[in-house]
Order: structure tokens, then sequence, then C-alpha cells
């Protein structure tokens, strides 16, 4: 059946988003100019800053590049900012994206010994408390030197592996398992197994997703906008481990502990075992796997660690932009281990590349909240508090408004504004450091709250693995509350009464 040309325009406008999302968007872009113009430019941009955080918060409804394009690019034509202005901060952050397209891609292809590495923990742990709390202490190690996108594709690959080869064992018993849990003929003990075994993967997701934050946080590298802070405030990878250390080492501790007390006592969806049905199963697996392993692929696996420890040691003592270094790990990981097909190397770079491009559209919002003036209300308020608050009311702003919107914008936008007061001469070197280990702080640990205030949650949201193990977006809430409760509480005290004080000793 033809449809009109109207009518197919509106089916192809933001494709398969709903359809009160394409009628706010466009309502959106059809009051911004009249307000500009005719109303308040301060209050307008403020308004387009509340839209773009509605497309994060959108996230599943439609991807923010989309939708949030739409409102930048009608933003640059009626003046509330310009090209160059953009431009001028893209460059400013160029490590950023070089950071995103080049890691991301480089630990693509180490991906086969990462794969091999959560494979044989996950099978050799018996103990679910000793497995989850290795599971989030590897994530964490990983997070601080890699992508924590990365380091949760990997985790992904790892469950969507394993549910296949149950699903594949339980098919040759005669069984049936789809997506949507309609099983026939599926015995009562397969569905009790299939159940306790999803339980056990969605926690094993969730502790890992927990440790990509708890990692990340204490190094340059592990969130993009740590990477953005380190640049504006002037450390190295060394420098900037150092200053989070009053933060990072009381409140890895405390996520660890909470790791434990949730497994022990199995609350918020944790504390389900491997069932031993399963294990056998993938044992069996396993077990065929590594005999068929040939020997190219054993001296992949030894290439690959190698690379990783000069990873490791490049990003330590800083041997080059982070995003070069990844570039470095591209070159020797398709060299020494085969991979000379262009197709074959592209497809390492999917992954980052979206998040990368909507990553240069965050950079416009902020060109735009520079233009304008936005945040400066805001942070005079913040600036002429009390000398001895001013970095817990950074920490909490950052942290509410990193969990309803998006922590790489709000660090971006909050650390800049921070470096103008710093520039003008309004604070000081030592408070502006202080105040920049408080933006960190509340950008990275707040935000787990929420799927969409940390990349990695919400990529773990979007992927295949979600539906098969039954975790939602409420779910995820759920299993992130005690550790957004514990992680939240224990940051507060350390940027409240330990920050300043270690700071004025040792730097």
């Amino acid at each position: 059946m033809n449809t009109s040309y109207p009518s197919a325009f509106v089916k192809n406008f933001l494709g398969q988003s709903p359809d009160w999302y394409k009628v706010s968007i466009l309502v959106f872009l059809i009051i911004n100019p009249l307000l500009f113009f005719f109303v308040s430019k301060f209050f307008t941009g403020w308004l387009l800053v509340i839209e773009f955080i509605f497309t994060l918060v959108m996230t599943l409804k439609c991807y923010p590049l989309q939708a949030g394009g739409l409102l930048i690019l009608e933003a640059v034509i009626i003046g509330m900012t310009t090209a160059e202005n953009i431009w001028l901060e893209v460059t400013k952050n160029i490590e950023v994206l070089l950071l995103l397209v080049f890691m991301v891609a480089g630990i693509h292809f180490m991906k086969d010994l990462l794969l091999f590495i959560f494979t044989k923990i996950l099978l050799r742990i018996r103990s679910k408390i000793t497995l989850s709390v290795t599971f989030c202490c590897a994530a964490a190690f990983l997070s601080a030197f890699l992508d924590a996108l990365t380091v949760i594709a990997v985790v992904i690959s790892v469950a969507m592996g394993f549910l296949l080869i149950y699903h594949r064992f339980i098919s040759e018993q005669g069984a049936i398992v789809d997506n949507d849990d309609k099983t026939a003929p599926l015995s009562d003990d397969h569905k009790q197994t299939l159940e306790q075994f999803r339980s056990f993967l969605r926690s094993l997701l969730m502790h890992a997703g927990i440790g990509t934050a708890l990692g990340g946080i204490m190094t340059m590298v592990g969130e993009p906008q740590n990477l953005i802070i380190a640049k504006t405030v002037g450390w190295g990878f060394s420098a900037f481990f150092l200053h989070m250390l009053p933060v990072t080492v009381p409140v890895f501790i405390f996520g660890i502990a909470t790791c434990i007390l949730v497994e022990r006592f199995k609350v918020f969806g944790y504390g389900e075992a491997l069932p031993e049905d399963v294990r056998i199963v993938l044992s069996d697996n396993d077990i065929e796997m590594t005999a068929k392993r040939t020997q190219r692929e054993k001296v992949n696996l030894v290439v690959q660690a190698l690379i990783g420890v000069w990873l490791i040691a490049a990003l330590a003592l800083h041997l080059a932009e982070v995003g070069l270094i990844g570039l470095s790990v591209i070159v020797l990981a398709t060299s020494f281990c085969g991979i000379v097909e262009e197709q074959n190397i592209g497809k390492a770079f999917q992954e980052a590349l979206p998040f990368a491009a909507l990553l240069t559209v965050f950079f416009s919002v902020v060109a735009i909240i520079i233009d304008q003036q936005l945040f400066a209300p805001l942070i005079d308020f913040l600036l002429q508090s009390s000398e001895g608050s001013q970095q817990t009311l950074f920490y909490l702003f950052n942290g509410v408004l990193s969990s309803i919107s998006d922590n790489v914008f709000v660090g971006s936008i909050f650390i800049n504004e921070i470096h103008n007061a710093f520039s003008q001469g309004i604070i000081s070197r030592d408070k502006f450091e202080i105040l920049a280990v408080a933006v960190n702080a509340g950008t990275n640990l707040l935000s787990i709250a929420t799927p969409n205030g940390q990349a990695a949650f919400l990529f773990l949201l979007t992927s295949a693995v979600a539906p098969l193990v039954r975790l939602s977006y409420s779910r995820m809430v759920i299993m992130a509350l005690p550790y957004t409760l514990v992680l939240s509480v224990v940051g507060y005290l350390c940027v409240e009464f330990i920050l300043s004080p270690l700071t004025a000793v040792f730097f």
C-alpha cells in the first residue's frame, strides 16, 4: 500500500522512535528560535540544555546523536554559538576523541586475551562472593588503564558466549529457548536452572559495571571526562592518580565491601550462584575449545599479553598522548596477530565512533553554554559559598546532574567554568586542583545511580545480553542502589574531610 509523502516523512523522521518523542523534538525546534529572538537568550540557552539532557535520558527511545544534533544545528543557525567556537572546543579536547577512537579500537584486538582471562576466572572460582569480588576488581583494574566501554563489551561477550553454550546444550536435549523465554518443550528443572543462570549473570554484569566506575575514577584514561579534567588542569597520568587518591582509595575499599555484603545477604538481586549443571556444561566446552586451540592462537594470546604490558607502562610513564598509545596498540596487535585486511580492522572502530560523534555534540553544547554564559550564575553561587564547603557543593552538584544526564557532559561544563574562574584570578591554583578532584569524584560516583549517568552502564543496558538476562532499566537502578548510597556517602566524606588536608600536605 502506497503512503503519502508527508506520512513517509513522518515515519522516516527519527526512525522507530515513539510518535510522542518525535513531536517533542519538533516542538523544541519550533519554539527555540521564537524564544531566543523574542523572549530571552539566557532562558532559551538553559531550555536548550534541558532539551539536550532530555535526549540523553531518552537514549533507549532514540540515540541522542540524532535529536541532540538537530538541536545543535538549529542553535548554530540562530546564533546561539558559531561553528568556529564549536571547532575550538573540539580541538581543545582532541585527546579525548583520539582516546575513544584509537584506544577502544586497540583493545578490540586484545579481546581474545580478555575473554580468555574472564572465562578462566568464572570457571575456576566456585565461591560466588570471591567470584563477584574478582570480577569487580578485574573490571576496576582494566578500566583504570583501558576504556570502560571496552571492558564492559568484553564482559558482555563472555556472558553472551556462556548463554549461547547453555542454550545450545538445552536444544540438544530437545528443548527450544528463545529471547522472550517462550520455551517448548522445556522441563521445570531446565526452566529453574536457566532462571538461576540468568540471575547469576545479571549480578556479575552489574559487579563488573560497578568495577569500571571504581577503577575508572582513578586514572585520567578511565573515563572520557577524566581526560578532559586532567588536560584542563594540566595533570599527567601520575599527577592525576595521586591527586585522586584521597577519594579513590576509601571509595574502592567500601565498594568492595558493598560487593561482599550484597552477595553475602543476597539482597538487591544479588547472591545467586552458578548452577552446577551449567558449570559442568561450560567446563566441558572450555576443555573442548582448549584442545582445539591452534599454535597460532596460543601465540596470539602471548602477544596480546605483552602488548598489555606495553600499554600499562606507556600510560603510566606518559610516553605519548593517550590516543597515540592506543594507535600503537592497533599497529602492534594487527601486525603480530595476523590481521591485515582493511575490513577486519574497520570492525574495531564500530564501537567507538557513535560515541565519539555524540561527544562532539557534547562539546557543541559546551560552546553554547560558554557563549551564552549559562553557568556563570551557578558557578558564582558555588564560588561565593564558604571556603570549606565549595568542594562539597561542586561534588554534589556534579553528581546529581550526572545521574540525570551524562557524566561526560556535566564534567566538561564544570571543569571549563572552574578553569575560567582560575584564569580570572577568582580562585588559587590549589583551590582549582581541589575543585577538579571534587568534580571528577562527583561525575564518576553519583552517576552510577542510573544507566544514563555512565556510558558503560548505558552500553550494558542497550546491549543484546540485557534482554537475555532480564536486565531492565528499573532492575539496573535497583541493583545499583546499594553501591550508589555507599559510594556517594563515602565520596562525600572524603571530599568534605580528607581531600583538603591531604592535598595541603602532599601537594
